[in-house]
C-alpha cells in the first residue's frame, strides 16, 4: 500500500482549509506557508479538488477557496478520490494478474487490507480531524511560526 505525496498533500490542504474556514476564502499562499508546500503544487491539486466539488474559489482582493459542502460531510476518501489517488496493497492493481496473468498466494489478503484502508478513510471526517487535540495542537504552532515570520520580515 502506497498513498503517495498527491493523496497526503491533498489531505493536508483540505484540513488546513477547514481550520481556517472562520477566516473566510483561504488563499493557497497561505496554506503553502502552514504546510511548508509548493504552491504550484497546490494548485494543481486544487483545480481537481474543485473539480470534484469539494471546494469553491472566490476571486478578487481576500479571495482564496472554501469548502464547498460543510466539513462533516468530506470524508478522507473523498478527498483521495479528488486527486486521482489509489490506496491498494496489491501489487497487481487489483486484477489478480500478480504472477505473471495468473492471481498470487496472498492476493485476496492484500485486496481485503485494501478495502479495510477504504473504509477506514471512509469513516473519517475533516469535521472529526479538525476536533481532534493533536491536530489542533499543531495547527496553533504552525499558524504562530508562520505569524512570527511576517513580525520577523516586518522593516
Amino acid at each position: 500500500m502506497r498513498l503517495t505525496t498527491k493523496g497526503r498533500y491533498a489531505v493536508t490542504a483540505m484540513l488546513d482549509l477547514a481550520l481556517n474556514v472562520q477566516h473566510g476564502p483561504t488563499s493557497l499562499g497561505d496554506i503553502s506557508q502552514r504546510q511548508e508546500i509548493s504552491l504550484s503544487y497546490l494548485e494543481q491539486l486544487f483545480a481537481r479538488l474543485r473539480r470534484a466539488g469539494l471546494v469553491t474559489s472566490v476571486r478578487g482582493p481576500g479571495g482564496g477557496y472554501l469548502l464547498a459542502t460543510p466539513a462533516e460531510e468530506i470524508s478522507v476518501s473523498q478527498i483521495i478520490d479528488a486527486v486521482n489517488e489509489t490506496v491498494d496493497a496489491t501489487r497487481c492493481q487489483g486484477l489478480s494478474d500478480c504472477q505473471q496473468g495468473d492471481t498470487c498466494l496472498t492476493h485476496f489478503l492484500w485486496c481485503e487490507l485494501s478495502g479495510q484502508i477504504r473504509s477506514f478513510f471512509d469513516d473519517i471526517t475533516l469535521a472529526q480531524l479538525m476536533q481532534r487535540p493533536d491536530v489542533i495542537r499543531i495547527a496553533s504552532r504552525q499558524q504562530h511560526r508562520v505569524d512570527a515570520g511576517i513580525l520577523a520580515s516586518s522593516p
